[in-house]
């Protein structure tokens, strides 16, 4: 209960927060009217269903979808009455062009992830760190450290949930060691989504808004890594040193999953290209790579009776039974298919919290909170306070109430907000998604608990975090302006 309480009086701090569809508040302020105190209870209801969603089983996106509706419906009809339905028009379009973006380009990002995960590319990594059999403590510095560095590429919620299978696969139903494997992978991938643009949303929210270029998010890179080694140096006294018992799991890349892999490492060069040369926004480049992808999906189709005739041909004449099965059940690759397995839920549960956001600020409290957040408050204690909140209401609806805000900061204290609303998740494994997605896989082992346990050594690595930032980089905060 006391836990519930403490969401629902977050979230309500957050619809405080909320921004406008863009910088400016609506032409009718509707910040003391009823309809502006139904939308924040309207919002905070619906928060509080998602964060329940473990408990009630209700997908995420179901309640901020309605919410979104009704706020809107409610501004709408706010402004039809007084004459200006153009301006709730307008609001609104905008809000959902900004959305629409991050979609297109989150969704190619995710198509490519599934394409890499059918082609076997994750499997065959998991399964040669379980045949080499590697004892419990250099696991967890393994799985952390692969967490830190594949995240930035392939996002901290793939990279966790990839982790934590190699993890349950070899520790043997060993309760505390899976729970500290779990918090120490949680803290690694989001604090190295933190230093790129494709780690987390809400690094590409910064990075698609133009405030940072691209490799304006490498500076970050020392501070996350100083964010993971010191919660991870201290739990990693607490793991024994014993090896699980040896596993056989070897597992065959499926023809082509390396081009796919070189595809989107293409595509994430086509998105920089065309955001930082041409001033485009890098959704252009991304959905240009999906086309990548798309050819070569029809060169594997074309391909495919060729390439297993050959390879039915050998498995014959070694007389390998089970190797003519497997052949035999081969699919052909579909890209669309890999579109439809995106993670649909959190892409409509992220339209639902833009609109949300966008419609509390249209309504007028962008203009009282930004005075107090970035007026009244220092910069450097307004973004730390936000990334310890972060924690507790998620990172998306966070940076996005900060950029549509658009407060007068320096590039480092963007870069400060970014650091922060990036790695305060791992505070609470709630707090991101990340920590949401491994409550689920690792159901039992690794905890709400569990995790509050190691809060106070996340909590030294995330201040450390941010005193290495301000000591490293100080030159960038007399910098103003985009580069």
């Amino acid at each position: 209960m006391q836990k519930q309480t403490m969401l629902l009086c977050s979230a309500l701090l957050l619809s405080v927060f909320a921004p406008a569809s863009y910088a400016a508040v609506g032409a009718v302020d509707l910040t003391a009217s009823v309809t502006g105190f139904v939308a924040i209870g309207i919002f905070v209801l619906a928060y509080a269903l998602v964060m329940m969603e473990e408990k009630i089983h209700l997908r995420k996106s179901k309640p901020v979808l309605v919410a979104a509706g009704i706020i809107w419906a409610m501004i709408g009809w706010q402004y039809v009455q007084s004459g200006m339905p153009a301006e709730s028009e307008a609001a609104f379009r905008h809000t959902l062009l900004e959305f629409s973006e991050l979609m297109l380009f989150l969704l190619v990002a995710m198509t490519y992830i599934n394409a890499l995960e059918e082609r076997r590319l994750f499997d065959v990594l998991r399964s040669w760190m379980v045949r080499k059999g590697f004892s419990y403590k250099q696991l967890f510095w393994i799985t952390g450290i692969l967490a830190f560095f594949i995240s930035p590429v392939a996002d901290n919620l793939t990279t966790a949930l990839l982790m934590c299978a190699v993890v349950m696969k070899v520790a043997e139903g060993d309760k505390k060691f899976i729970n500290l494997c779990c918090i120490n992978i949680v803290v690694a991938a989001n604090a190295g989504g933190a230093f790129s643009p494709f780690g987390d949303i809400t690094t590409l929210m910064v990075w698609q808004a133009g405030l940072l270029n691209f490799a304006e998010f490498l500076v970050l890179f020392v501070p996350s890594l100083v964010n993971y080694l010191i919660p991870a140096l201290i739990m990693g006294f607490f793991v024994e040193n014993r090896k699980p018992a040896a596993l056989e799991d070897d597992i065959e890349l499926k023809r082509g999953a390396l081009r796919i892999l070189t595809l989107f490492l293409l595509t994430v060069a086509t998105a920089v290209a065309f955001h930082t040369v041409l001033h485009l926004p890098p959704v252009l480049g991304m959905m240009t790579g999906l086309g990548y992808l798309q050819f070569f999906g029809y060169f594997l189709r074309v391909t495919l009776p060729g390439s297993l005739a050959r390879k039915r041909a050998m498995a014959e004449r070694e007389g390998d039974i089970e190797r003519i099965r497997a052949l035999g059940q081969v699919v052909p690759f579909d890209v669309f298919s890999r579109v439809s397995r995106a993670e649909w839920d959190t892409l409509l549960f992220f339209y639902g919290v833009v609109m949300c956001v966008g419609g509390l600020g249209f309504i007028g409290y962008l203009a009282q909170m930004s005075d107090l957040l970035y007026t009244q408050w220092d910069a450097t204690w307004a973004n730390v306070a936000l990334g310890i909140i972060s924690a507790v209401i998620d990172n998306i609806p966070v940076m996005f109430a900060v950029l549509t805000m658009q407060p007068e900061m320096s590039h480092g204290h963007w870069l400060l907000i970014t650091l922060t609303a990036g790695v305060g998740g791992s505070l609470l494994s709630i707090g991101s998604a990340a920590g949401v997605a491994l409550m689920g896989q690792a159901r039992g082992y690794y905890t709400f608990a569990g995790h509050l346990k190691w809060a106070p050594a996340i909590l030294l690595g995330y201040v450390a975090s941010i005193l290495v930032h301000l000591w490293l980089n100080k030159e960038s905060f007399s910098v103003f302006g985009v580069s």
